[in-house]
Parts: structure tokens; sequence; C-alpha cells
């Protein structure tokens, strides 16, 4: 089930349902260890430390399985390798830092996640790249190999036909020599062509109701 390669829809709907699935071990996370109303009157430190490693943990079980959706579809696309470990990295990366950002954030309204925001981005670049790769065999290069000629054959030597050959030409051969026999001319000196005679020295008769000399 994880080795087969996927295509394009597939990659998407799969990425779509991790990230549905990230989401909510992320708001799980949350109501099993401090609560949203704890999380928000906490403070940075280490009141939160059992939130970051639950996020921590469930982060990096959805990028195992990002991983794996990634690498089955850059197979199945003849990706770049660079491109497919890239991917994985940054995911790793994005899954570290989150969890370090749950124990460092303050909820005062400031944005000050430049860095992993645009790390954000990146991996959205990547997975796009991912995503748009080729099917394989789909290249002009593959169509025209799957449109060779080689397995054809010209009507006169059709696949099949050569017993019927070889059938019709002993027929020939065995019935030349009684066509022969039976056709050839017989020499007009040979004993054969001559017309039998009686005993008696008498010619046979002529023709039907003539007799011939004595």
């Amino acid at each position: 089930m994880f080795n087969s390669n996927i295509g394009r829809l597939r990659f998407f709907f799969y990425s779509a349902a991790l990230l549905v699935a990230e989401i909510v071990t992320f708001v799980l996370s949350v109501v099993g260890t401090v609560g949203f109303e704890g999380l928000a009157n906490s403070k940075p430190g280490p009141s939160r430390e059992g939130l970051a490693a639950a996020v921590l943990v469930t982060s990096l079980v959805i990028v195992l399985f990002r991983a794996n959706f990634a690498w089955r579809r850059s197979r199945d696309a003849q990706g770049s390798g660079w491109i497919l470990w890239s991917y994985i990295v940054f995911s790793t990366l994005f899954a570290i830092l989150q969890a370090g950002t749950v124990l460092v954030v303050k909820f005062d309204g400031e944005d000050s996640h430049s860095g992993l925001n645009l790390l954000g981005l990146a991996l959205v670049g990547l997975w796009a790249v991912i995503l748009a790769g080729k099917q394989a065999g789909g290249g002009s290069a593959d169509m025209a190999s799957s449109l060779s000629f080689d397995d054809f054959d010209p009507p006169g030597s059709l696949r099949g036909t050569a017993p019927l050959h070889s059938a019709s030409a002993a027929g020939a051969t065995a019935l030349a020599p009684a066509y022969a026999t039976r056709a050839a001319p017989v020499p007009s000196n040979h004993p054969a062509s001559q017309p039998a005679s009686p005993a008696n020295g008498r010619p046979r008769p002529g023709g039907f109701g003539k007799r011939g000399l004595v």
C-alpha cells in the first residue's frame, strides 16, 4: 500500500488529508495538555513544554506520511531527487520549528515569525513542483516506442502461415513426379508409340466396320 506509485490527483487529496489531520492533531494536543484558555493565559517557557512535545511528536508522524507520499509521487513522475529530499528536510525542520514556536509564542498580536513563514512558502513551492511532475511514460519518446512496428509483419508473412506454406510446398513436391510422368512425351521410335500388330501379321482394323487388307 505504501510502496505503489501515486498520480497527481491522489497526491493532491492525500496532501489535503494530511493537512486536515495535522490541524486536528494540533487541536487535540492543545486540548489534551493545557487547553485553549490555558494556552492563551500561559507564558512562554516551561509551562508549555508538554504541549510543545505533543505537537513535535504528532508533527513528525505527519512528516513521515508526507515524505512517503512525496516519494511515491516523485517516483511515479521520475522527479528530481534533490527536490524530493529538500521537501522532506524542510518538512522536518518546519515540524521542529513549529513545536519551538508553540513553546515561545506570545499572543499579543505581533507576527515575528517571518522565518517560519518563508519556510512554509518554500514547502508549498516544492510541493507544487512534485505535484506538477509528468506521469512516467507520458513523453513523446515513450509514445513512439509504444507505437513501434517491430511486432507487425507484412501481409505475406503473417504469423501462423509458415506451416501452411510448408505443407503446400511439400504437396507440390510430392505431386511433381507423377505429373511429369503423365505429361512427358513419348519418343516416336519408342516401341510404345507403334501400333500393336496381331500374331499372324495382319494389321489391326483401321476403324469401326472396316477391315484391313489381307
